[in-house]
């Protein structure tokens, strides 16, 4: 089992930024790929960048050089580091864990985002 607990999440006015934390405890040693994920009312839950253990990075394409995904695996914690935020970044943030021995992919809670125009 992982536990996964994020953190970071509020209000920014458009053109803000904002930082994103994502803290996995439990059984920790099988995890691989890293990601973020946002759920907007109405919509399906989308991926908005995700990091291998091994450093390498995947972003959406409507937030390409605009956000910015890192690793601490010393600290098992995963970062989404978030600037120039539009309205339509306004959304639930859901950190994802993806577990190589068994492939099964754990969720934290989310951390709603708003950005105001």
């Amino acid at each position: 089992q992982v536990q996964l607990v994020e953190s970071g999440g509020g209000l920014a006015q458009a053109g803000g930024s904002l930082r994103l934390s994502c803290t996995a405890s439990g059984s920790i040693g099988g995890i691989g790929t890293m990601g973020w994920y946002r759920q907007a009312p109405g919509k399906q839950r989308e991926l908005v960048a995700s990091i291998t253990s091994g450093g390498k990075t995947n972003y959406a394409g409507n937030v390409k050089g605009r956000f910015t995904i890192s690793r601490d695996n010393a600290k098992n914690t995963v970062y989404l580091q978030m600037i120039s935020l539009k309205p339509e970044d306004t959304a639930v943030y859901f950190c994802n864990a993806y577990t190589l021995a068994t492939a099964y992919n754990y969720w934290g809670q989310g951390t709603q985002v708003t950005v105001s125009s």
